[in-house]
């Protein structure tokens, strides 16, 4: 059994979700940050439990085919990039095949249901939007200006972001020439969204550069069922029901944000789109409403929630109310896996197909796109007392990430 502080000689096998490296001594996994499958590398045990441990990376003794140069001279302090060192079209394959296995272990799906991801035109410079944070240095008696760090809680100081957009590189240098007046402050960067009106801390896609491929997705999968009307849950600003708009006869948004509503409705009027309305509220009290203005056949639900998921409750009134279609857009694929398998248990939706989008090239996130299809009847409620042992419990969802 390895203990903690031991150096071992081992080749990477694997790449988990989240982006460490895999490799295995006998039957124990180890778990290294910064490497790429193929590598052979010397690495130092920091963490040992029964069946795996973590290890920091100590020497490269052999590249993988894989492995590329960083662009970034932060990449392996910053924790924004977990990718940097692979080659773009290795992230791609290995991204598709983290997306299958999160499917096949959380929700029970095949992974063959998930497409190949299409990648972003440029995988640098394409963020909008970053979050940048001060911090002082004590021994160094100075601010820190930038990232968190990936091994610790302190901030690396950063003078540029090999992921953002470049008018966000200007911005973070007029940041460093008027900094914060102390540590613990964040500040958000931001480009507006040509074209859009879009709130100080309203959500809008943090990739401009694949939104184009991202609403033709969301739009194929919508004419491909036919709906006529459209629920929009959790809209934002707006941004898919007035995108696809044409696509349907009818629409309603739905939004807890406020001032994102009210943005909505804004650029709503802007377009000079008629078909469509939109609601203040939490989704999982409007949402039965909102399912009753419609024939649940000829309605399509989309749901683009926070990267925890959809709370319980929502996800009851959708298998209640049997839409004909789900479309449902996230960034965490653990959590969607999860979601689904709820929506779909005893067979009452079926999962017709993922399409993943590279919206956060260099790192370990990546957007999807599922498509459900309503498949059977709801069951009967369990008659007896006696509980129903197939029956799926709809637990709150998790925090994650």
């Amino acid at each position: 059994m390895p203990v903690a502080g031991q150096r071992l000689r081992l080749e990477i096998t694997d790449l988990a979700f989240g982006g460490e490296g895999v490799a295995r001594v006998d039957d124990f996994v180890v778990f290294i940050p910064f490497t790429a499958p193929g590598d052979v590398v010397e690495a130092k045990l920091t963490e040992v439990k029964k069946s795996f441990g973590r290890a920091e990376l100590v020497r490269l003794l052999k590249p993988s085919p894989e492995r590329v140069e960083p662009k970034c001279p932060y990449f392996g302090e910053c924790g924004g990039c977990q990718y940097q060192h692979l080659d773009y079209a290795a992230q791609l394959r290995w991204k598709h095949r983290q997306i299958g296995e999160l499917f096949r272990r959380v929700g029970g799906f095949d992974p063959a249901v998930v497409q190949p991801v299409i990648p972003c035109p440029n995988p640098y410079h394409y963020r909008n939007r970053i979050l940048v944070r001060s911090q002082w240095n004590k021994p160094a008696r100075k601010l820190n200006l930038g990232f968190m760090r990936t091994d610790c809680g302190l901030v690396c100081d950063i003078e540029s972001c090999a992921i953002a957009e470049p008018a966000l590189n200007e911005a973070i240098t007029q940041w460093r020439r008027n900094p914060p007046p102390k540590g613990g402050i964040k500040t958000v960067l931001r480009l507006e969204a040509p074209g859009w009106e879009v709130p100080e801390h309203s959500f809008f896609q943090n990739n401009f550069l694949l939104l184009p491929e991202l609403v033709r997705a969301v739009k194929e999968r919508l004419r491909s069922h036919g709906a006529r009307h459209l629920v929009d849950a959790y809209c934002g600003v707006g941004f898919f029901s007035l995108e696809v708009a044409d696509a349907v006869e009818s629409f309603v948004g739905v939004e807890l944000d406020v001032p994102a509503i009210r943005a909505a409705r804004r650029n709503q009027e802007s377009r000079g789109i008629r078909n469509g309305s939109y609601v203040a509220g939490d989704t999982d009290q409007v949402l039965p409403s909102l399912m009753s203005r419609w024939d649940p056949a000829r309605t399509a639900v989309l749901l683009d929630p926070p990267r925890v998921g959809c709370r319980p409750p929502s996800l009851e009134v959708l298998r209640r109310t049997g839409p004909g279609q789900i479309l449902y857009v996230s960034c965490h694929p653990a959590t969607l896996a999860r979601d689904l398998k709820i929506l779909c248990a005893d067979g009452r939706y079926r999962l017709e197909t993922v399409l993943p989008l590279d919206m956060f090239p260099q790192t370990q996130h990546v957007e999807c796109v599922a498509d459900l299809r309503l498949a059977g009847p709801l069951p009967e409620p369990v008659a007896s007392g006696e509980p129903d042992r197939g029956q799926t419990v709809l637990s709150p969802a998790p925090a994650i990430g």
